[in-house]
């Protein structure tokens, strides 16, 4: 069940001031009274590892903002093939602006909190809220630019890099409300089959690579999933 935001009388909705990511959302570009009208709409959701959150080539009747935790977005061919695409995690924006249908298929690949709101009421702020759009363009332009990176990742970076710069993605990620300055430690949001989808390669390569950079002390794994990296400097330089 949605959880409707909590407006109260104060200048910033309850749920807002608690938001990590809202600063560096779009919510961020919004004045007291402008977050308060947006917060009339919106409901928060809260969905576990594995729930689809956006079917490929179905209607798009709400938009959402992550809060916490990360999205997987993926494209499936027609013999059930499935590659996927892109990562999205807290402040992105969730959805395909002013798009009538999705063209991804997006699964929660962690438990994952959104601000949702409705088509209608988004399109209508940003009509008359010119900073909600220019953030919201800034936004899709960011991910434009990752998405650009990431197709050198996988065209031109040998298998310890990409490695190397998937594990930094995450990790730059790992705290919704600051920057990453020195150590992180983060849970892997990808199985070892859907990194090997994301990176191009194998589950083998994935898991060897993985080997050699714990062996280098470059990382510290335990179960499997949660990954310590004590310098994010030395990942960096791996990176290409």
């Amino acid at each position: 069940m949605g959880e409707r935001l909590d407006i109260h009388n104060s200048e910033t909705p309850v749920l807002c001031r608690s938001c990590e990511a809202r600063h560096r959302g779009m919510c961020g570009a919004l004045k007291p009274d402008e977050l308060i009208e947006f917060a009339r709409h919106t409901r928060k959701e809260r969905h576990e590892h594995g729930d689809e959150l956006i079917g490929d080539s179905t209607a798009i009747h709400a938009y959402a903002n992550v809060m916490r935790g990360v999205i997987k977005l993926s494209k499936v061919l027609e013999d059930g093939r499935q590659q996927l695409v892109g990562l999205q995690f807290a402040p992105d924006f969730l959805g395909r602006l002013f798009g009538r249908e999705s063209v991804v298929t997006a699964e929660a690949a962690s438990a994952v909190d959104l601000c949702v709101i409705p088509r209608p009421a988004l399109e209508q702020m940003m009509a008359s809220t010119p900073a909600l759009e220019h953030r919201l363009m800034q936004q899709t332009l960011r991910e434009l630019d990752e998405a650009r990176d990431w197709m050198v990742t996988l065209g031109r970076k040998t298998a310890q890099e990409k490695v190397a710069s998937f594990l930094y993605l995450i990790a730059m990620h790992a705290d919704p409300a600051a920057e990453p300055v020195d150590g992180v430690s983060f849970e892997l949001p990808l199985s070892r089959s859907d990194i090997a989808d994301f990176l191009g390669l194998t589950i083998e390569t994935v898991s060897r690579q993985l080997t050699k950079l714990r062996q280098a002390g470059v990382v510290r794994i335990t179960n499997n999933r949660t990954v310590e990296v004590p310098e994010l400097e030395a990942l960096q330089g791996l990176c290409g």
